[in-house]
């Protein structure tokens, strides 16, 4: 396990995944308040979103949740502009959903969201030495499940959860330590051949 607080960089082979910090925050208010992009995110989010949302998040909620060792949150970053925030990706303690992410309208459809959450559950896997990674989303949020679909979790379990856009089915998905080792040396085996 990693020390509490502390939240290492992490690279991709496009992108920067930096702690995320209090100067990120008027960058994530232009990029985040788009109902394309909320609509299947957890009510806890304000909707219509306030002039200082991020700021207001940052300061109050991911800092002290990263200082306490609750979550683990990266402002993501690509190579090629490395200053400028595209998106988010959070892991958190817990026994249910474990991983949440956001990305810009401009970036999604990239495949850089599949390349962010492969190295955010390796950090929860090898770094962290968590057994198991739960999400939850929506049903109708089919691109995310596409990401969970691609990288060996499983489907165990439905209920209904709040969301911005309102109470919606949602899957609960999962892949323990060994799932994802296995998942990962049959990618390496594939690009062996």
């Amino acid at each position: 396990m990693m020390p509490q607080g502390q939240i290492p960089e992490g690279k991709t082979e496009r992108l920067i995944l930096r702690t995320l910090s209090i100067d990120d925050a008027a960058q994530i208010q232009e990029l985040f308040p788009h109902w394309e992009i909320v609509r299947y995110l957890r009510n806890v989010i304000q909707w219509p979103y306030p002039a200082d949302g991020a700021l207001q998040f940052i300061r109050d909620f991911a800092l002290p949740a990263i200082v306490r060792g609750d979550e683990w949150i990266w402002a993501l970053r690509l190579k090629s502009e490395p200053e400028r925030v595209i998106g988010v990706i959070n892991l958190r303690r817990g026994p249910h959903d474990n991983r949440g992410f956001w990305l810009g309208l401009a970036w999604q459809g990239q495949g850089l969201m599949s390349e962010a959450c492969v190295w955010a559950n390796d950090f929860w896997f090898e770094t962290l030495g968590f057994t198991v990674l739960r999400v939850a989303k929506a049903v109708a949020n089919t691109t995310s499940r596409r990401i969970s679909e691609g990288q060996g979790m499983r489907l165990i379990g439905n209920e209904e959860r709040d969301y911005v856009c309102g109470r919606l089915p949602t899957e609960i998905w999962e892949i323990t330590d060994e799932e994802w080792r296995a998942w990962k040396n049959r990618k390496t085996d594939n690009r062996q051949t």
